[in-house]
């Protein structure tokens, strides 16, 4: 089944990303046999500068079906607009805006979206599975490692993608486009090269890929990711330190908040799962931020101190992105891809655990890959929480309680 799945910047990243590595995943959890999936990140040079405002409203009378005054709203917001900049006093020119969408704006990169939709078309004839972000393109395609032909298929796939987007007055950057080869490891997948060949130029496989600011590797372990967030933390951290005498408890909670629980947070739905060694480097970042800000010393226990500041460990940081995820994906608060994704706990016979609001947890083959889905974790911690928090009655109500089960948890 292809999947198929346009976004724009106004929703969630960790909901695509998590929709990506959920597809990914299943394919080793319920095959076998040894698959390798390639995955392409299409790159586009000033995306949102060279939108042609023609073609865009041609794109919204056609494909989308607005005509009328509605048409002409959008030709209004698009036609006589300038640019200039402004030092001091002194203004230079007003130069007419012929092309393009303003990125920061809530119409933006809605409307650069839209300008993409006949992308899905020129993929789906090659039976490439693909998500679409903005101005992210990502195609991936699935196979046993002798069939190159499927490989081929995508390699021809990018040529006619590169071929519309230079009629579309968008520009492909071939010397930034890459390619990962994403495989259990074994012989056959570490032996499997594979480039692409876009303007004369070889787009080798690459051992990790930034997508969407989070790293995957080859076998989707995270473990460049998470280093990498060690890594920037700590330096953060480092300076942090330094100014800390002369911050006052709430300003240095505020910078490291700002400059590292950002980054602990960050689509950590996709950690969902991984290996206690790779959880604990964060925990480390973790703990080492609570000793700046309360000055507690360098052997002195930290759950006590992490209790006080009512910091969740990571641990459960994670789980809470998750559940959260799967409330939304529930009640009809999330895309209905992840909704149709869970299935709720009907008995073929009356019995005392068929109101309980149970969830159907998927029979997996492979703990390791498997174990880590969407499709299987959530529902496996979402029938461990207690009746009350399930039952909440509005989104702000069930993070309430969730945080509060979950610190209870951790430190009682």
């Amino acid at each position: 089944m292809i999947s198929v799945r346009i976004f724009s910047q106004v929703l969630d990243r960790t909901i695509v990303l998590r929709l990506l590595l959920l597809e990914l995943q299943m394919i080793y959890s319920y095959h076998p046999i040894v698959v390798v999936s390639l995955l392409v990140l299409l790159d586009l040079s000033a995306a949102f500068d060279t939108v042609d405002h023609n073609i865009l409203l041609n794109r919204l009378k056609n494909y989308v079906g607005i005509s009328g005054s509605a048409l002409a709203w959008f030709k209004s917001y698009l036609s006589d607009r300038h640019q200039f900049v402004a030092v001091n006093d002194e203004v230079s020119y007003r130069s007419q805006v012929q092309y393009g969408v303003p990125q920061g704006s809530v119409l933006g990169p809605l409307l650069f979206t839209l300008y993409m939709l006949p992308l899905g078309d020129i993929i789906r004839k090659y039976g490439v599975s693909f998500h679409c972000y903005a101005d992210d393109t990502q195609l991936y395609i699935s196979s046993r490692p002798g069939e190159t032909y499927q490989f081929e298929k995508l390699m021809d796939c990018v040529v006619e993608l590169k071929n519309w987007m230079t009629s579309n007055f968008l520009l492909l950057n071939s010397e930034k486009t890459e390619v990962l080869v994403i495989g259990p490891k074994t012989s056959a997948c570490n032996n499997l090269k594979h480039c692409l060949i876009l303007d004369g130029c070889s787009v080798n496989s690459s051992s990790s890929v930034r997508n969407l600011g989070v790293l995957f590797d080859g076998n989707l372990s995270f473990e460049n990711h998470i280093s990498s967030i060690c890594k920037t933390a700590f330096f953060h951290l480092k300076n942090i330190s330094k100014l800390r005498p002369m911050l006052s408890m709430s300003n240095a909670e505020t910078l490291i908040h700002a400059f590292m629980t950002s980054r602990l947070d960050y689509c950590n739905a996709l950690l969902g799962g991984c290996s206690a060694r790779l959880i604990n480097k964060l925990q480390l970042v973790q703990n080492a931020a609570a000793r700046v800000l309360t000055r507690t010393k360098k052997y002195d226990h930290i759950s006590p101190v992490l209790s006080t500041l009512h910091w969740l460990p990571i641990k459960h940081r994670i789980d809470f992105k998750i559940l959260l995820i799967t409330y939304k994906a529930l009640n009809g608060l999330a895309p209905q891809y992840l909704s149709e994704l869970l299935s709720h706990y009907s008995p073929s016979r009356p019995l005392r655990s068929q109101n309980s609001g149970n969830l159907i947890i998927p029979r997996i083959s492979k703990s390791t890959t498997g174990g880590r889905s969407f499709s299987y974790l959530a529902p496996k911690l979402w029938n461990n929480l207690p009746y009350n928090v399930r039952d909440a009655d509005t989104l702000c109500q069930f993070k309430s309680r969730l945080k509060t089960h979950l610190f209870n948890l951790a430190y009682t």
